[in-house]
């Protein structure tokens, strides 16, 4: 399904993935892009256990920012599961692995996010907006962040 070794691999790993093609399987592209309301190919839904969404990756995108929007799918779910030490893991993960990428300003504001909702102290909130000065700081997160000084 994708040629890309290290995507094949992260998918494989991480995910259980589903595959409707839009010509191939015309019916079953219909019920669920009805479904999920998916406006366009490719379409990557990141769901939960319960066929919640959580994430979605909308067009191609290179390698690098293809995993990381997977893997912001992959943290947000657990936070949204209330499992704030998986999130919080998973969100570093993508600032340290994808640094770069559009994913990562996200990840470091809601990493931060979930160390508070984890513990209930309020420096890391503080933490996080300090580092927001060092990395990302014209980003919209680095915005949402600013409260926190």
């Amino acid at each position: 399904m994708y040629s890309d070794q290290r995507v094949a691999r992260f998918i494989s790993d991480q995910l259980e993935p589903v595959r409707v093609h839009v010509r191939d399987q015309k019916d079953e592209y219909k019920r669920l892009s009805e479904r999920y309301n998916a406006q366009w190919t490719p379409t990557v839904l990141v769901l939960d256990s319960e066929g919640e969404e959580r994430h979605r990756v909308e067009g191609f995108l290179p390698v690098g920012d293809f995993l990381s929007q997977v893997a912001l799918g992959l943290a947000k779910s657990a936070f949204q599961r209330k499992d704030y030490a998986d999130a919080e893991r998973r969100y570093r993960e993508i600032v340290d692995q994808f640094s770069s990428t559009d994913a990562a300003a996200e990840a470091l504001y809601w990493a931060g996010v979930s160390k508070y909702k984890a513990s209930g102290d309020a420096s890391a909130l503080k933490a996080t907006n300090t580092a927001f000065r060092e990395r990302y700081q014209d980003t919209a997160w680095a915005k949402k962040a600013s409260v926190w000084e």
